[in-house]
């Protein structure tokens, strides 16, 4: 789970928060080191302090914790936000990378362009009930917000 917000841990380096996504000790791909080759700029500042970085690299460290977990499902409420525009450009692509890893990705987002550009299917819910579902193949960005506009 990558939450809103992204809740990196203060007072504990960029390794540290990293680490603990390795705490359940579950076996899998993932390892510090396959993190910090997916996020290299996590690699030149593993003994800073997490809340030193960025908004986009506080998000990279986010994630590359989760990872750490070698989740079968990996769930991202809100990533883009407070992002600049080549930051979420860059988050696109690394999820794309990840699913093609065969990492599942449930993505929580109001950002329609990072929906329709890593999405494969999308629903809608209203006070806790699906109202709306279907697939991003071929849906133009248009036709997504009208059908988010429930």
């Amino acid at each position: 789970m990558v939450p809103q917000g992204r809740r990196i841990v203060p007072g504990l380096t960029v390794r540290e928060n990293l680490l603990l996504g390795a705490a359940v000790d579950r076996k899998g791909a993932w390892t510090l080191e396959k993190v910090l080759a997916l996020f290299p700029m996590l690699r030149e500042r593993t003994e800073a302090p997490g809340t030193a970085l960025s908004g986009g690299q506080q998000q990279m460290l986010a994630i590359g914790r989760a990872l750490m977990a070698n989740p079968e499902l990996l769930v991202l409420d809100e990533p883009s936000e407070g992002l600049a525009p080549v930051i979420v450009d860059a988050l696109a692509d690394t999820m794309n990378d990840l699913a093609r890893t065969g990492t599942s990705i449930l993505l929580i987002e109001q950002n329609f362009g990072l929906v329709h550009r890593v999405g494969e299917r999308y629903y809608v819910l209203a006070k806790g009930s699906i109202v709306e579902a279907g697939t991003l193949a071929g849906l133009s960005m248009e036709t997504l917000k009208r059908h988010v506009a429930v």
